[in-house]
């Protein structure tokens, strides 16, 4: 009988995958571990902080980046985010099991942020982006539309840095 790897080996990569090294660096400067400081947004605006950590790391033979992000008491959840090379663009899957969230995503560069677009089960637009990116910090965004993608509502912010 052969051996098999464990999943941990089978699911993590050292690095990105060499016939697309060059697309994987829009998410791959995130490889690594971040904390955050957030604020969620209610319905009347009243902003809720907390505190959380990132985990970023280079999965399914580097074709993929997979993280992990915790907010106690709000969230804790998984995206991977594979890049196609047909579409020039990312597949973002979400999935938050303790909520049973699932989000999927089309992710791209809008300049210097990387900004992913996708509809909630309401049918509303959902755009959720990194923005005021340095190698050591960011500030992620997500954000509701119910009218097609004029008026955005602002329902979270982090603030996140390396470790």
């Amino acid at each position: 009988m052969p051996a098999f790897p464990s999943l941990t080996a089978a699911l993590l990569a050292d690095g990105p995958a060499p016939d697309r090294t060059d697309k994987m660096a829009l998410y791959g400067w995130l490889i690594g571990d971040w904390e955050m400081d957030t604020r969620l947004f209610a319905e009347d605006g009243k902003a809720t902080p907390g505190h959380g950590e990132i985990h970023f790391g280079w999965a399914l033979q580097g074709r993929a980046i997979q993280d992990v992000w915790i907010l106690p008491g709000a969230f804790f959840g998984t995206t991977l985010r594979i890049y196609d090379p047909g579409l020039d663009a990312w597949h973002i899957l979400w999935h938050d099991p303790l909520k049973q969230l699932y989000v999927r995503q089309i992710g791209r560069a809008e300049g210097r942020d990387i900004v992913q677009l996708g509809r909630d089960d309401s049918g509303a637009a959902i755009r959720w982006s990194f923005r005021e990116i340095t190698p050591d910090s960011f500030v992620w965004r997500a954000e509701r539309s119910p009218d097609g993608e004029h008026g955005w509502r602002l329902l979270a912010e982090f603030r996140a840095w390396r470790v």
